[in-house]
């Protein structure tokens, strides 16, 4: 099975971490991944968005995507850009947060995370896209939650590593 997946908001969401967390979990379990990023020219604010997809077993072929399993929408041009991506049966994830409107659709599941309050119940906002991810993740059973908090440790490490318990904590604050 391959699962086709879709990331998006403003630069400095951590819409790309989480594309890049996603294809890291998928390499530690051994699946065959693409990830491929896409930002506009801002350092901050401007648009961004990644694709990923994640196969069980047979080689990723080609990284673009026209139909995607699940899309993660981070900010409301980012909900109207790529709703429509999302295939009939697939997941809308929504940072219910920053977007008000409910998707229009009736034929997706629409899962609506807060992640701007649940990470200030943690005391950081910066936190919300590993809240996201970790809602993501839960809810899609792509990757085990185990490979994905060794993904964390990997990213929070060195430099970042007082951030990791903060960081574990977001990922796992969300209960579908």
């Amino acid at each position: 099975m391959t699962n086709k997946l879709f990331f998006a908001g403003a630069g400095g969401q951590g819409v790309l971490l989480m594309g890049q967390m996603t294809a890291y979990a998928a390499m530690a379990e051994d699946k065959p991944v693409t990830f491929l990023p896409s930002y506009g020219p801002e350092m901050r604010g401007g648009t961004s968005n990644c694709t990923v997809v994640v196969s069980d077993d047979k080689p990723v072929s080609c990284p673009l995507i026209y139909e995607a399993d699940a899309v993660v929408v981070m900010n409301v041009p980012s909900l109207l850009k790529f709703e429509s991506l999302v295939k009939p049966g697939g997941k809308l994830f929504i940072n219910s947060s920053l977007i008000e409107q409910k998707t229009s659709r009736d034929d997706i599941e629409a899962i609506y995370v807060p992640t701007i309050e649940l990470a200030e119940q943690l005391g950081n906002t910066r936190a919300a896209n590993i809240v996201m991810f970790g809602a993501f993740m839960r809810s899609m059973n792509i990757m085990s939650m185990e490979t994905c908090e060794h993904v964390l440790e990997k990213i929070f490490s060195g430099r970042k590593e007082k951030y990791l318990e903060l960081n574990k904590k977001a990922f796992h604050i969300y209960e579908n």
